[in-house]
């Protein structure tokens, strides 16, 4: 049984390592639409001109 647990133990790690380092991830789709938003951010519209005015002034 230590022979098999230990085989497990080095499998794991063996898996992991190969996960972590060698094999480079490939991005989703939905990971391509979050880079363009972050790369192309929307477009910023001033929106002070849209407030009324303070209550109690005479404008």
């Amino acid at each position: 049984m230590p022979y098999l647990f230990g085989g497990l133990v080095i499998l794991n790690a063996l898996t992991l390592g190969y996960y972590l380092f060698v094999q480079q991830p490939t991005a989703t789709h939905s990971v391509k639409m979050a880079q363009a938003e972050l790369i192309e951010p929307l477009a910023f519209t001033n929106s002070a001109v849209h407030i009324p005015p303070l209550i109690g002034s005479k404008d």
